[in-house]
């Protein structure tokens, strides 16, 4: 195993989980606000899940989205 590749394709799938998970966190939220289910001053909770089966991991990583 190449520590040096498994290293940088580890980051490029983070970027893109990083990027797409913003994004549709986002709309989500913008289009909640314009359906008037959510004012826009709301902590939200958020929970995020990293499944990699072939190695038995599955994490669960939780927070909150302060909107104010």
């Amino acid at each position: 195993m190449n520590e040096d590749i498994l290293n940088l394709e580890v980051r490029k799938y983070l970027k893109k989980v990083g990027l797409t998970s913003q994004r549709e966190i986002e709309h989500a939220i913008l289009k909640a606000i314009e359906n008037g289910n959510l004012q826009g001053s709301e902590t939200l909770p958020v929970k995020m899940t990293l499944e990699l089966p072939d190695v038995d991991l599955k994490l669960t990583i939780e927070g909150d989205l302060a909107m104010d």
